[in-house]
């Protein structure tokens, strides 16, 4: 169900809205009139987001949060209560990223990108339940990018808790149908390759300058997918043309697919610049309530590559179906 009151009525409790999503997203619903509930590591940067906030008619309240410890994540949402009386609303959206092949990323780092990402929305739902229940229903959002439903070389602990993240989500929507609790919608989201400081902050042991692959979205694409998740509930929601485009091509040529994309991320995902491993934000913020990673030059120079990729996938991915149908009529 939808949220049960407008959204200028209405408490939204937002994880990593430090910078880049979660900032466009605190922004978009400030706009309309919203009570957000900012958590991150860094307070100032909170502060500065909380600012622009009241600026654009909303209200505010910074909780420096560290997802990974439930008692934290417990007190953010106490705070939030407290505050505004109650909480309609959560986003689950903090995430930390170690780029590099599998057997050089270290493994306290690994488990750190686990921690943040997947058991920090575990955190984040536990917390939230109770409070969603009380309001009589609500909405549970977990940003999750199309890696949870495709891959990409170079990025398998964030893929890993990508993956784990739809599968939590899918679950919990399931035990809350079966007990009753109908009411508190939880959603999915998807998004393509967004422009955020996200590549500048991942720790990166790849020895090389990362960069977003293309097609690179603005972050209110997803700021604004996730205002209408909480006026109307879906099951998920991709958020960029690319992410349906890439989920699609996944579903029918799973195998094709998977060697296209890794053919094509590793040939866009490094710049020409060389860099010295760095853990990056993974144990210590360094967000500044910045949306954008500074991306839209690239955005604008390889989008003519990025549709040409897009259509030949497609366009294979297509014909192996057509392949594997005809095969079938005629084992028949």
């Amino acid at each position: 169900m939808p949220l049960t009151r407008t959204l200028d009525d209405s408490t939204v409790v937002i994880t990593g809205a430090s910078s880049g999503i979660g900032t466009a997203t605190a922004y978009a619903l400030a706009r309309r009139g919203a009570a957000v509930v900012l958590a991150a590591r860094s307070e100032s940067a909170l502060r500065q987001v909380a600012h622009q906030c009241w600026e654009l008619g909303g209200r505010a309240l910074v909780v420096p949060t560290d997802v990974t410890d439930l008692e934290s994540v417990r007190r953010l949402a106490d705070r939030a209560a407290a505050e505004f009386g109650r909480i309609d609303a959560w986003v689950n959206n903090a995430a930390v990223s170690a780029v590099g092949l599998f057997d050089e990323i270290p493994v306290a780092e690994f488990r750190r990108v686990l921690e943040v990402n997947l058991l920090g929305t575990v955190h984040g739902i536990k917390a939230a339940l109770p409070y969603l229940e009380a309001a009589g229903g609500g909405v549970l959002v977990n940003n999750a990018s199309v890696l949870a439903e495709v891959a990409m070389p170079y990025q398998s602990a964030y893929n890993a808790t990508k993956h784990g993240i739809r599968g939590l989500a899918d679950t919990v929507r399931q035990e809350l149908r079966v007990t009753g609790r109908g009411q508190i919608s939880v959603c999915t989201v998807l998004p393509a390759t967004i422009d955020t400081p996200f590549f500048r902050h991942a720790a990166n042991h790849t020895g090389r300058e990362l960069v977003p692959p293309p097609p690179i979205y603005p972050p209110e694409v997803v700021a604004e997918t996730i205002v209408r998740l909480l006026r109307r509930p879906r099951r998920e929601a991709y958020a960029g043309g690319a992410a349906r485009l890439l989920g699609l091509q996944w579903r029918l040529a799973p195998a094709l697919v998977e060697r296209t994309l890794g053919w094509y991320a590793h040939r866009t995902q490094f710049g020409p610049g060389a860099r010295v491993d760095s853990t990056g934000n993974v144990f210590h913020a360094d967000a500044g309530a910045r949306r954008d990673g500074g991306w839209q030059g690239r955005r604008r120079q390889l989008v003519r590559m990025t549709a040409a990729f897009g259509l030949a996938a497609a366009g294979t991915a297509v014909g192996t179906m057509a392949a594997i149908n005809r095969r079938s009529r005629l084992g028949r």
